[in-house]
């Protein structure tokens, strides 16, 4: 190419992102401006979606099955006795090896809740008076037995850090309704009881994917974004100047180096700059009428699960792909049902909430819920708690095409195997990928000579949890 024809092509860039600021500026003075969202890499979905948008409600930490939703009374029976050796010889065990293993009883009541009779922790009164929305699987299983490498692969398919999150992929094929906010958002929050487990920025990566598909984390208290307000004396004319001039410095750079990385740096200058005006908006829930407050029992600003609910669903109307709540202290090795308890008071009455809040809006139909941990608890002791386990837990789903008021799937009678409908982490990511419109074998990423996917090589979908 002649440096004429190359000349031609900078300028032409750079007069094309001139306006790049002052179409955002214009997007947020304009009360009347067209909602366009950000298109993903499927011009259409594969098949028709059953769900617009995925709230996925991560438990970190590990809940224990056994006193949520899986309820064994055979273990309640041989509490203190041996476990059977036939179950236990040769499995992978976190901190039990080598110990003396003895069976421990649930820690609390189960109540069937519902037509559906859907039986679960009797300290969910309020969640179960949507038992009959819930279609709760008995039956996942996990690679991973410690926290990080587990958070990895029910987030990326993966134990490997380095590849997407399920949310960048979501965004990634299908973009987001939002032309304000981004189209993956993480909250988190933590409550009483068990090791508050960190929980790293790795989880809601883009990987290998472009960086804009990445989850933006939104604080619960304080400022949401940190730098979101701009610096004393600096106004929204002074700031589409700057935007202006970076963009145009980027356009120029991309016309030599081509790299995609930058468009993603064009395109997140503009997505933070308009998201000065919509994030204080969006966490203003002081404008919510009085029943929704009480209905969420939380306080504007108080970081609470609780109120991390009420944002989700106030971002999934606001057009937002895929939000991730994640709720830590969920490691109970010790006093397990102390812990439960302070943890069902914590969720009962929001995750009621976030449903019922759906539901009158008419946005659960389309809107999928998924409630789990990155694994279970042993049916064994650890002193008054339990260790890590993945071979069998508990998720459960609602909304979003998935069958309302079923059970699928089981563990052994003692909580240890998933015997009946095993459910891989990849079949829950399929599964999740399909209501989205998306087969996920043909969603794929080429990437240093191999097309990656959320399900690598494995995954199919739990056909009979589909409405």
């Amino acid at each position: 190419m002649t440096p004429f024809s190359s000349l031609h092509r900078r300028a032409f860039l750079s007069r094309a992102t001139y306006g790049f600021g002052a179409a955002a500026l214009a997007g947020l003075l304009r009360q009347d401006a067209p909602a366009a969202g950000v298109p993903g890499i499927l011009a259409a979905p594969h098949h028709p979606p059953r769900a617009k948008r995925v709230i996925f409600l991560s438990m970190a930490g590990g809940p224990s099955h056994l006193e949520t939703f899986d309820y064994k009374p055979v273990l309640a029976k041989m509490d203190g006795q041996p476990m059977p050796e036939s179950m236990t010889k040769g499995q992978q065990i976190a901190q039990l090896q080598g110990q003396a293993l003895k069976c421990f009883a649930p820690q609390h009541e189960f109540k069937k809740f519902g037509k559906s009779g859907q039986e679960f922790n009797a300290l969910l009164p309020n969640l179960g008076t949507m038992a009959d929305e819930m279609c709760i699987v008995r039956s996942v299983y996990t690679e991973a037995i410690n926290h990080d490498p587990a958070h990895m692969f029910m987030n990326t398919g993966s134990q490997i850090a380095g590849r997407p999150s399920m949310g960048a992929w979501a965004t990634y094929g299908l973009g987001t309704e939002s032309q304000n906010l981004p189209g993956f958002v993480v909250l988190t929050s933590s409550g009483k009881g068990g090791q508050n487990q960190p929980i790293a920025a790795r989880q809601w990566a883009s990987g290998l994917l472009p960086s804009r598909y990445q989850g933006v984390h939104l604080r619960g208290k304080g400022d949401p974004v940190m730098y979101l307000n701009a610096p004393p004396g600096v106004s929204a004319n002074r700031q589409q100047d700057v935007v202006n001039t970076i963009n145009q410095l980027n356009g120029v750079h991309e016309a030599d180096v081509h790299d995609p990385e930058i468009a993603t740096r064009i395109a997140q200058y503009e997505m933070a700059f308009r998201m000065q005006s919509s994030v204080p908006e969006l966490m203003d829930i002081g404008k919510e009428p009085a029943s929704i407050l009480d209905l969420y029992g939380c306080k504007p600003g108080d970081g609470s699960f609780a109120y991390n609910c009420l944002l989700a669903r106030r971002l999934a109307e606001r057009g937002v792909r895929f939000i991730q709540l994640y709720h830590k202290d969920w490691d109970h090795h010790g006093d397990v049902k102390q812990s439960i308890t302070w943890k069902m008071e914590e969720i009962d009455r929001a995750c009621m909430a976030l449903l019922t809040d759906l539901k009158q809006r008419d946005m659960l139909k389309d809107t999928l819920v998924i409630w789990g941990g990155e694994f279970g608890r042993t049916p064994m002791s650890q002193g008054t708690g339990r260790d890590h386990h993945n071979k069998g837990f508990s998720i459960w789903m609602a909304g979003g095409g998935v069958k309302p008021g079923i059970s699928y799937g089981a563990t052994d009678e003692l909580g240890y195997h998933a015997v009946e409908n095993p459910v891989d982490v990849h079949d829950l990511h399929a599964t999740m990928l399909h209501l989205l419109g998306i087969g996920h074998t043909r969603l794929t990423y080429r990437f240093q000579g191999r097309d990656y996917r959320l399900t690598d090589i494995k995954g199919k979908v739990i056909s009979a949890v589909v409405a």
